[in-house]
């Protein structure tokens, strides 16, 4: 029998997204966490999770989704070896991915390296290029006036700025 990659995962999100993870991770038989701010404690994902735990000051339950020590800390009190951040809140911050890294927690999609890369539009258009992947039509960076006009002209309106 194969082993588990993992025993726990936490789930750095709420509402849908963490629902549907709890559901994968109990078909897996992988124990889930689900966190919480006061203002969800009502909430159907903290109850879908095997553990829940509020997090967070009361009257900012944004900031607590998007409070990177916080949630790495509790995964490690509550023994979650993963965590996952689901899609918006943490899941393109390469804060969250490096600390888990730095406290022996996997992170559950891109490393650093790559959310960093990905979070710069300009960046990333020249990784793909590079790659050999297509790309829209686009610009050089730092063009003024007439240089903007022809540029527009050359890709086709309609211009995306």
């Amino acid at each position: 029998m194969a082993q588990k990659a993992f025993k726990k995962v936490l789930v750095a999100n709420r509402g849908e997204i963490a629902i549907r993870a709890f559901r994968a991770l109990h078909e897996l038989g992988i124990r889930s966490v689900a966190i919480y701010p006061y203002e969800d404690r009502h909430s159907l994902h903290r109850q879908k999770a095997d553990e829940s735990y509020e997090i967070g000051d009361r009257g900012h339950p944004v900031r607590a989704y998007l409070d990177v020590d916080l949630i790495v800390n509790l995964a490690k009190r509550v023994g979650a070896d993963a965590i996952y951040p689901g899609y918006g809140f943490l899941s393109e911050n390469p804060l969250l991915s490096e600390a888990c890294a730095k406290n022996g927690i996997t992170f559950v999609g891109p490393s650093p390296k790559v959310l960093t890369l990905a979070g710069n539009k300009i960046s990333a258009i020249q990784a793909a290029k590079q790659a050999g992947l297509p790309t829209l039509k686009s610009s050089p960076q730092g063009l003024t006036g007439e240089d903007l006009i022809r540029a527009a002209e050359e890709i086709g309106y309609p211009v995306f700025v």
